[in-house]
């Protein structure tokens, strides 16, 4: 088989969480359910209607220059790009061409080309035989990403690769407050543009595949056409690889060709008159703005691990849910421990995380609370047994751990001298046992240590009962 070369580049479209429409007073409203109630004469192209332009929206799109590492347009300005279709009541989108609010940065082990805005289009209700149009998106402020491309050898690795990158670009948005990148409700939305090629310098015809709204789509979707391309160069049909859209259907796991893919030139772009040119330097603080960044997923996932010297899987549980990271950034600092902070963060995201997938409904106790649940724990004062009843005690009803354990006689005894005669008595009545452990069976010392704890109820550690009947039978 010949071996080729993959190229991919990403677009991704994220809606802006603003309280007004790009050029308009309509309300931005995703989960608006009623069609057609957010709407204007602006956003409906009412002749003699002017836009006006958005501050926050273009505010957003510059925190994301920021975050990413992008040069920040000194001077920037909206264009017209042309098209027909029933979802562009202007007949016409505004959008970026030429100077686009952000060029360059890096996120994800990819280079980034450029970060503009524009309005969104209406939304399409398909039917069966006809189909209905809802404006309420018509005019929401819409930023476009666009990568570089970039080769790998492997399909697998590219479509990981993609993927990723969308991951965290939907952190950053989340983490800047600038959009709320659902995939679900259509605010971001992946496309991938795609082309293979046996030469490493050289890009073969390009196909973007459109509108994928999940990351399993986008991994599979981009894998599937690499593959599909790659069949069709290995039977000699590789002239039938032309420039298209295509869409991706989830039931049959394949893409499907939609339309032949149009050039810019196609749009025939030229600046917006109605609308003013933009200084952005003049308008923005962005030296203030860049200090008043948040720290960002890549940020957190090296401090996590310096300060804190947990698992991987566990940063990233934090560092994809937002409020439990704050909350365990909290106990963290009353422990102040990096054994007890572990500790915490096993808890957090096996026992809480798994009790919570049946009770969605719970919330977490007190910091403080907790802390000194984790530190009875590292102290060895209560078992792991003892230690999950509480915590699910304390979820039910906050109050102090410690309390609970005194109350329900679930602190573990540690004086070794009262804890002597019960030892005694297990050593007494289980002879056999004993006889086995000094013939060579040392595991055996295990059923002794279950029945000391049967006969506590719980309540003794079950490594001082370990070593006292190690040194007692001898």
């Amino acid at each position: 088989m010949t071996k080729y070369f993959s190229t991919i580049g990403l677009e991704i479209h994220a809606e802006l969480k603003t309280l007004t429409k790009m050029f308009c007073s309509c309300k931005n409203d995703t989960d608006e359910e009623c069609p057609n109630v957010n709407i204007c004469p602006v956003c409906m192209a009412h002749p003699g209607a002017l836009p006006v332009i958005n501050k926050k929206a273009i505010e957003n799109v510059i925190k994301v220059g920021l975050a990413i590492g992008g040069k920040i347009a000194d001077f920037s300005e909206f264009d017209r790009k042309n098209y027909f279709y029933p979802d562009i009541p202007k007949g016409y989108q505004i959008s970026q061409y030429k100077y686009p609010i952000v060029s360059g940065g890096h996120l994800a082990d990819m280079d980034i080309t450029r970060v503009h805005l524009e309005e969104d289009t209406a939304n399409n209700k398909h039917k069966e035989g006809y189909s209905l149009i809802d404006f309420n998106r018509a005019g929401v402020p819409l930023m476009e990403l666009v990568t570089e491309p970039h080769t790998f050898e492997d399909a697998e690795e590219i479509a990981k690769k993609a993927t990723k990158f969308a991951k965290e670009f939907q952190l950053v948005l989340w983490y800047l407050g600038v959009s709320e990148a659902n995939m679900e409700k259509g605010e971001m939305r992946v496309e991938a543009n795609i082309s293979i090629s046996t030469d490493r310098n050289k890009l073969g015809t390009k196909v973007e595949v459109k509108n994928l709204n999940s990351f399993r789509s986008v991994e599979r979707a981009i894998k599937y056409e690499i593959d599909r391309m790659t069949e069709l160069m290995e039977e000699g049909k590789g002239s039938e690889i032309v420039q298209e859209t295509r869409g991706w259907d989830e039931g049959k796991q394949k893409t499907f060709s939609q339309r032949k893919k149009e050039g810019s030139a196609d749009y025939r772009y030229f600046p917006d008159p109605d609308l003013p040119k933009m200084k952005l330097h003049e308008a923005f603080d962005l030296e203030k703005m860049k200090t008043e960044l948040p720290k960002l997923p890549a940020e957190k996932r090296v401090r996590y691990q310096k300060d804190f010297g947990i698992k991987d899987e566990d940063i990233e549980v934090y560092i994809n849910d937002l409020i439990l990271g704050v909350y365990f950034e909290d106990v963290a600092k009353i422990l102040n421990k990096k054994e007890s902070i572990k500790i915490l963060s096993n808890y957090l995201t096996s026992d809480y995380l798994g009790f919570k997938k049946n009770n969605p409904d719970i919330k977490l106790p007190s910091p403080k609370n907790f802390a000194e649940l984790i530190s009875l724990v590292s102290e060895n004062k209560i078992s792991s047994r003892a230690t999950k009843d509480i915590f699910a005690m304390i979820l039910i009803k906050d109050e102090s751990p410690l309390k609970i354990a005194t109350e329900k006689n679930l602190l573990q005894q540690s004086d070794e001298n009262a804890l002597k005669t019960i030892v005694e008595k297990i050593i007494k009545e289980n002879s056999e046992v004993v006889n086995s452990y000094k013939n060579g069976k040392e595991n055996v010392i295990m059923s002794l240590v279950g029945k000391i704890i049967k006969e506590t109820n719980g309540s003794v550690n079950p490594q001082i009962v370990i070593k006292l009947l190690k040194e007692m039978l001898k």
